[in-house]
């Protein structure tokens, strides 16, 4: 077995043969990364260990006084790669910050693992058996866990016709994962949170065929689902004494004699009827279900999350998530815990007059904006989504998570599943 490459901190200046103000330099086996403390240090530490990353090196030690566990961490999150994970040993540090270090790094590299599997790899009802296999581990007490997945034809019994609708195409059958943590032991306890995710195990956009470019990367179209998984794991681990449900709406959105079609209304369980203009806007069709099921359940408060729209990747890149709420206190305690955990969100704009953005002739919405001047793509899609919140202006969170997928690598990132915004919703959970 090769020994581990060594890494360390500095905050002196690199030797000048390393070029001007440069963030790395070499001794053997070991490299330091020159920080400068005025500048967003972690950062420069994510962006050394992409550098290092690409140089191929099997294992990094990271060695030294001056790492801490967010410096750390930052460094895992840089090394990461699609092919072999990060493989990084940490310094000594107090046993609990190690054990929380670990068990963050186990879940973040979950998420970005399931995302970057291949939709041969991950039909629906696979993607449920993987949450319900990573929450059953990191709860350290079994029963306070139980899990309900609805498959196919049941859908429609039950009522969840959005996901039955967008997965009807498929061979791979459609379902709903509910997973119940109830810490309390009270079967009678309120649903203090729900989180519900968008579960797209691959969306090719249906009759509104998505062309080549736009389709290589929609395995990641499951990226909510594995988000709010992920966040749920991490507050878990991290002591959540509060009851969370968390809802999956899982389908493949694909094309056959069965797909559904431009023009189809359908009909959901709480009387709204929506006429499909767009099939590849099935994200929404799918949530409506989780939605609708979580205040079935009286959850206190629900917190969404999907790779939703385009429209929030023009709006903010894929460096940042963006946030979407009518409910100001709610919105700005996303952004704080964004801000507390370094992960970068955005608040985009969610109004009243949205919702009348999504007008149908033949519904009582359509499934896209309803064109003119009102291209607000990411707006209306929340807008859509208000539409099955029976009070949109409290107690509900929207996340439209452009910033959990890279298609190729930059300074920070490798290309593919990122886990950004596992850490913000888990602090939203433990608050």
């Amino acid at each position: 077995m090769s020994q581990a490459f060594l890494v360390n901190l500095s905050d002196q200046k690199a030797n000048p043969v390393w070029g001007e103000n440069a963030l790395l330099s070499f001794d053997q086996q070991q490299a330091t990364i020159h920080i400068n403390y005025q500048n967003d240090v972690l950062s420069q530490v994510q962006s050394a260990a992409r550098k290092l990353d690409g140089m191929s090196l099997p294992s990094i030690q990271l060695a030294g006084e001056q790492w801490n566990s967010e410096l750390c961490w930052a460094f895992s999150q840089g090394f990461y790669n699609a092919k072999s994970g990060a493989k990084v040993l940490f310094p000594e540090l107090d046993q609990e910050a190690m054990e929380a270090l670990e068990a963050k790094k186990h879940i973040s590299e979950w998420v970005r693992n399931t995302i970057n599997l291949g939709p041969d790899a991950l039909a629906p009802t696979v993607l449920s058996e993987k949450a319900c296999a990573l929450l059953t581990e990191v709860c350290p007490d079994s029963s306070m866990l139980t899990q309900q997945e609805i498959t196919g034809e049941a859908l429609i019994e039950q009522g969840f016709t959005g996901i039955y609708t967008v997965g009807k195409g498929s061979v791979n059958a459609p379902c709903m994962l509910q997973i119940d943590y109830n810490p309390t032991g009270d079967a009678d306890a309120a649903i203090d949170f729900a989180l519900v995710g968008k579960g797209i195990t691959f969306d090719s956009g249906g009759y509104s065929l998505k062309p080549s470019a736009s389709m290589a990367a929609m395995k990641s179209d499951m990226g909510g689902a594995a988000t709010v998984t992920g966040a749920l794991a991490l507050a878990i681990a991290n002591g959540l004494q509060k009851r969370v449900k968390l809802y999956l709406c899982c389908a493949e959105n694909m094309i056959s004699d069965k797909a559904f079609k431009l023009g189809d209304v359908i009909t959901y369980k709480n009387g709204v009827t929506v006429e499909v203009l767009n099939t590849d806007a099935e994200g929404r069709l799918v949530l409506a279900d989780g939605l609708i099921a979580a205040q079935e359940d009286g959850a206190k408060q629900i917190i969404d999350a999907a790779t939703l729209t385009g429209a929030a990747k023009v709006a903010v890149g894929r460096d940042y998530n963006c946030v979407l709420s009518m409910d100001d206190e709610f919105a700005e305690s996303a952004l704080a815990s964004a801000k507390e955990t370094n992960e970068k969100l955005w608040r985009l704009p969610l109004e009243s007059f949205h919702l009348q953005q999504i007008g149908s002739s033949f519904a009582d919405i359509a499934n896209i904006h309803s064109g003119g001047e009102s291209m607000a793509g990411a707006s209306t899609a929340a807008a859509f989504l208000a539409k099955f919140v029976k009070q949109p202006e409290s107690n509900w969170l929207h996340f439209d998570l452009s910033g959990s997928y890279s298609l190729t690598a930059n300074g920070l990132w490798s290309a593919g599943g990122k886990g950004h915004g596992i850490e913000t919703i888990s602090d939203l959970l433990l608050k």
